[in-house]
């Protein structure tokens, strides 16, 4: 007989498990055994589980190879980030016209990191696409390097031309910002390169590609800031940029995708450019993700003129990017000017959200719209932007569980009420954005989420009951359970009332297994018996489990939080709830 283990006795309130014992709690079983690994297999090969709907993207820039790994739905013609990991490489670090001994070891290093997170999520080989960009573009050795990648790794790298770089930064834009109506410009400043592209409605109006990026101004000039705008200038004017620009279509909007001009917008935000830096989190959902030309002269005024205190300054705010981040504003600047740019709006999404809607655009066809599920796009923007990579991966392995949890009740079709495509979504969006209250600092982050929801006019599209909806299930998803004869509920609908009631226990219960950082939610699946419901969920490595809570001191365990919703599930649809973790 299997060795059973009382959650209620456990001593702590975020506990550790072996794998090798089964727990139990009242009308709860949690099973945990050893998952197979697959990580032994030395190149890259599809695997006979692969899904069909993850995509992977590997963006090699000069500063920083990113990994990408997204589940697509060609249904709603959208795709969810998974995975993210980004490692600083510096390709030209030791020289600027080839890969030196020491830059290919970091690379095959990254790519061989990247590699083994690509084969625990099984993505199918033809979904996975690893570009280069300005650094091996102009790389005197590129074929080298490019066959000894492919020997070590197993993944076969495409160098980019500048041009089709900058498509590729305009196709994520378009993942991320409504603009696909609008004529816009978009920049993108690398480390090797900048990419200027005017598009609309999809289609690229010019392109162009400059070889200014702020590794290689940083190299070149140093602290040398005259020499360094006069050259930026030179490029610039060399390239008939300006003029291009007004002879093409005339732009609406100037969008920045890089990660200097993320940086740059939230030193604006933080006040760095001001005696005093601030940073005001309950205001933070409220800003807006753009800055002008002045706002952007104070930045580069301040990071222009600090002295040794300054630097260290510097660094703790820019952390990595602190030694590029001088030249990227001032090149930032230089272009503000050359073109008369007032105002840019910031884009999350760029090159390497754009190589996966090149990807699904391909293996789906004219089932994956560029300009599709605005909607949609809007709770992924607002997820995205409120919450860091940490809460963004739980809020994706919660939406997972939860949609299965949906998906499997509305097979059973026994609750006088019919769940439809729409509730699910609603029920995904509050998963995405259930933890965006913690930006606020506040205690009880999920009313704060509520609040950011219900009045930061952030959703694209939906209703205002819509909205009140998510931010609902937002409000819900910990600590009281609703009563539906009070407010805000009593002007519901009963069918209304039903499907809330519903959602609420399936968020509740998502969100609370969700914690466990060392779960592989990839797979999920929900069954029905004659007697109970079983939830099976994949644990993505070897390590002791650890589902758990550090938000308040005054939480009550996991155990006893686990088996109230437990009993809240049982109590709404008369079955007990197994939750399992198999090999």
């Amino acid at each position: 007989m299997e060795k059973l283990m009382h959650w209620q006795n456990h001593p702590s309130p975020c506990f550790r498990v072996k794998m090798s014992k089964p727990i139990f709690l009242n009308h709860t079983i949690i099973k945990l055994r050893r998952r197979r690994s697959t990580m032994n297999s030395s190149n890259l090969q599809s695997h006979p589980t692969a899904s069909p709907h993850l995509f992977t993207s590997i963006d090699m820039g000069t500063n920083s190879f990113k990994l990408l790994i997204v589940h697509a739905d060609p249904s709603t013609r959208s795709f969810v980030p998974v995975e993210r990991l980004k490692e600083p490489v510096v390709l030209s670090r030791e020289s600027p016209t080839s890969i030196s001994p020491q830059s290919q070891s970091r690379a095959i290093q990254s790519l061989r990191n990247f590699k083994s997170l690509i084969l625990s999520h099984n993505v199918p080989l033809n979904q996975i696409r690893c570009v280069a960009t300005e650094a091996l573009r102009r790389a005197e050795n590129q074929k080298h390097f490019v066959e000894t990648a492919l020997e070590d790794v197993g993944i076969q790298i495409d160098v980019l031309s500048g041009e089709e770089e900058a498509r590729l930064v305009y196709l994520g834009v378009l993942q991320f910002l409504p603009v696909f109506e609008r004529s816009v410009l978009c920049i993108d400043i690398g480390g090797g390169s900048t990419e200027f592209v005017v598009g609309k409605r999809g289609e690229v109006k010019l392109a162009v590609s400059l070889k200014l990026g702020h590794v290689n101004l940083t190299q070149m000039f140093g602290v040398g800031l005259v020499e360094m705008r006069e050259y930026i200038r030179c490029v610039i004017d060399e390239s008939r940029l300006g003029d291009r620009l007004r002879e093409c279509e005339r732009f609406e909007v100037v969008v920045g995708s890089s990660g200097t001009i993320r940086a740059i917008e939230n030193a604006v935000f933080s006040g760095y450019g001001s005696d005093l830096c601030w940073f005001d989190l309950e205001e933070g959902y409220k800003r807006d993700w753009r800055f002008g030309r002045r706002e952007l002269s104070g930045v580069v005024e301040r990071l222009c003129s600090e002295g040794d205190e300054g630097l260290i300054r510097r660094e703790g705010f820019f952390g990595r990017r602190a030694e590029f981040i001088v030249a990227g504003a001032v090149l930032l600047e230089e272009i503000f000017e050359a073109l008369g740019i007032e105002e840019m709006e910031v884009s999350e999404y760029a090159l390497a959200e754009g190589v996966i809607a090149d990807s699904l655009g391909k293996a789906f066809g004219g089932l994956y719209d560029l300009n599709a599920n605005a909607r949609w796009r809007s709770v992924m923007r607002l997820a995205t932007r409120l919450n860091g990579k940490k809460r963004m991966n739980h809020a994706v392995h919660c939406a997972n569980i939860a949609k299965e949890v949906f998906v499997g009740l509305r097979k059973c079709n026994d609750f006088n009420v019919v769940l439809d495509d729409k509730d699910l979504e609603y029920l995904e969006a509050a998963c995405f954005l259930h933890n965006i209250g913690i930006i606020t600092g506040k205690k009880g982050y999920h009313k704060q989420s509520y609040h950011i929801i219900k009045n930061g006019d952030h959703l694209y599209s939906y209703t205002a009951e819509e909205v009140e909806f998510i931010a609902l299930l937002t409000r819900y998803q910990r600590k009281k359970f609703p009563k539906l004869d009070r407010a805000p509920f009593k002007n519901f609908a009963e069918k209304a009332k039903r499907k809330f009631i519903i959602m609420c226990v399936i968020i509740r219960l998502s969100v609370l297994l969700q914690r466990s950082e060392s779960m592989d939610l990839q797979e999920v699946e929900f069954l029905e018996s004659a007697n109970s419901f079983k939830l099976v969920l994949k644990q993505q490595n070897q390590e002791p489990l650890v589902i758990g809570s550090q938000d308040q001191a005054e939480e009550k365990s996991d155990a006893l939080q686990l088996e109230q919703e437990a009993e809240h599930f049982k109590r709404l649809f008369k079955k007990e709830m197994v939750v399992v973790f198999p090999s």
